[in-house]
């Protein structure tokens, strides 16, 4: 019996090239399709894997790959996810995160494809009622980023009465960390995750850090966030593509570790694993940030027998420091 095949769009991005890596790792063909806006190709390490350079709504390309692999599922992270530029350019968003993976989900139909992982998010959610937060909260996103998210879910729900596709939408909190070994990590142009700017201002990459808003109803007055190593992400990855494939029902789940840390036990962490001051500035808090987002993980671990490894704020922090301390300076080849 040969190898299972499987298309990852957006598979030389961060969560996605970590994710490709350990399918290859596993066993699995991979195909990466990417259209290199914000992914890297020096992301795909395993020379077996193979990278297709395109866009999911190219209706041709699809056809061609789904004839020459019969792909047993796809996993996919091709959106465009920052939620500030999300405010100002919409239809960008709902074109790339919501309209052109319909084309994909076509070609899936009509090649009997129907088992899909979906890279959601917690941004679905909206302003917490209650916390932790559980899948049956309201959802009620605040950005059109959240809303192109939601949307797909929603795109997805419908296709599984039409057509019986199976899917998995996973709805990350914090992605953070890079991989234990180094070799491939987090590189973001403009960067916006907290961790990577905390250790580029102690880097001097950008003069300091801003904390936005001190303030906060929390312990110490910062934002309290629940931060999910990327390995453990791309671990979940695996595991809903097994699910769906050994005939699991649809399933709409969180992926975290169920532990808020907050923006200053962050910084303090930092300071600890690199030796070095944080240089500061305070600002005001930021529109639309609530002041605590934590998950319930029960369903991925009741369903999916996923659980964190990494629940130590710490080993993201080092596992970051490592890949941004290395030859390449936390950054892919061009």
């Amino acid at each position: 019996m040969g190898k299972q095949s499987v298309l990852v769009a957006g598979g030389a991005g961060y969560i996605g090239s970590h994710t490709v890596r350990l399918l290859s790792a596993e066993g699995y063909e991979v195909i990466v399709l990417d259209n290199l806006v914000y992914g890297h190709p020096g992301a795909i390490i395993d020379d077996e894997v193979e990278l297709v350079v395109g866009a999911v709504g190219d209706r041709d390309l699809l056809v061609r790959l789904f004839k020459e692999y019969r792909f047993v599922g796809v996993i996919h992270f091709a959106a465009f996810a920052y939620v500030g530029e999300s405010v100002t350019d919409p239809l960008k968003y709902y074109r790339n995160n919501t309209a052109e993976p319909l084309t994909l989900l076509e070609v899936m139909s009509e090649f009997g494809c129907n088992h899909f992982v979906f890279s959601s998010t917690c941004a679905t959610y909206g302003e917490p009622e209650k916390l932790p937060l559980t899948e049956d909260h309201p959802q009620n996103p605040v950005s059109p980023y959240g809303k192109s998210k939601l949307m797909m879910e929603w795109i997805l729900q419908d296709c599984d009465t039409a057509w019986a596709l199976k899917s998995a939408a996973l709805r990350y909190f914090n992605a953070s960390g890079c991989s234990t070994d180094g070799k491939i990590g987090e590189d973001h142009n403009p960067e916006t995750h907290l961790i990577p700017l905390v250790l580029q201002a102690i880097k001097g990459e950008v003069p300091e850090l801003t904390v936005f808003g001190t303030d906060y109803p929390t312990p110490d007055g910062t934002c309290i966030r629940d931060y999910i190593h990327v390995e453990d992400l791309a671990i979940a990855h695996l595991s809903a593509l097994r699910y769906l494939i050994e005939g699991g029902e649809s399933i709409q789940c969180n992926l975290g570790t169920g532990v808020g840390i907050s923006v200053k036990e962050i910084i303090d962490t930092a300071e600890e694993v690199t030796g070095q001051k944080v240089p500061l500035t305070y600002g005001e808090r930021r529109p639309g940030d609530p002041a605590q987002l934590v998950a319930a993980p029960q369903m991925a671990k009741d369903l999916l027998g996923w659980e964190a490894k990494h629940k130590d704020v710490r080993s993201m922090i080092e596992t970051a420091w490592k890949w941004m301390s290395a030859e390449h300076g936390g950054h892919f080849p061009k």
